[in-house]
């Protein structure tokens, strides 16, 4: 299920929560976010390949290219063996922005976006189906969680991939990480 919590910025223990795809859908629309949920086609196996993954997806991502100029996709998949998952978290963690729109789409499990925006800081997890377009210079951050499980289609139009410009804020730390908020979920 995806969520949307929105906090005030010095109050990371309160925020508004959402869980409809029409009011996260909403909310994030009126502060510059594209949010959609896509299904698949036809059915992709977890062993499918990346180009099996871009193949399928084709037809959104060619609508994606052509909305923000785009000149490449690829496919991230991470999971609890990755041998640099701790070293990516602790990068992604790190408040930051970047020159051009980030655009990630959950072909499987999960993530949680931090969109750092005003005084409020809107919290986005984000599930397989969803795609997320995060505006370029909007401060932002990411949570893979400890043990990461997710497969992304990543969209660019700098031929160096992802660039981040971070801001030397530490406002991450005030934030339930993934796995904080998945507990609370279950709660």
């Amino acid at each position: 299920m995806s969520v949307l919590t929105i906090y005030h910025e010095n109050s990371p223990e309160n925020g508004d929560r959402f869980t409809e795809f029409t009011d996260i859908e909403a909310k994030l629309t009126a502060i510059g976010v594209q949010f959609e949920r896509w299904t698949a086609p036809q059915d992709l196996t977890s062993h499918a390949s990346n180009d099996d993954v871009l193949t399928v997806y084709g037809d959104s991502i060619d609508r994606l290219k052509q909305q923000y100029g785009f000149q490449s996709a690829d496919v991230i998949k991470l999971d609890a063996t990755h041998p640099d998952k701790i070293s990516m978290r602790e990068k992604f963690l790190n408040e930051h922005t970047h020159s051009e729109f980030e655009v990630r789409f959950f072909v499987e499990g999960r993530g949680l976006f931090y969109l750092h925006v005003g005084t409020q800081v809107f919290g986005v997890l984000c599930e397989q189906g969803d795609l997320i377009s995060v505006p370029a210079n909007v401060t932002h951050w990411f949570d893979m969680g400890e043990n990461p499980h997710l497969a992304c289609i990543r969209l660019f139009t700098n031929p160096e991939g992802w660039v981040a410009d971070f801001t030397d804020n530490d406002i991450a730390k005030l934030f339930p990480t993934l796995d904080e908020l998945q507990r609370e979920l279950a709660a």
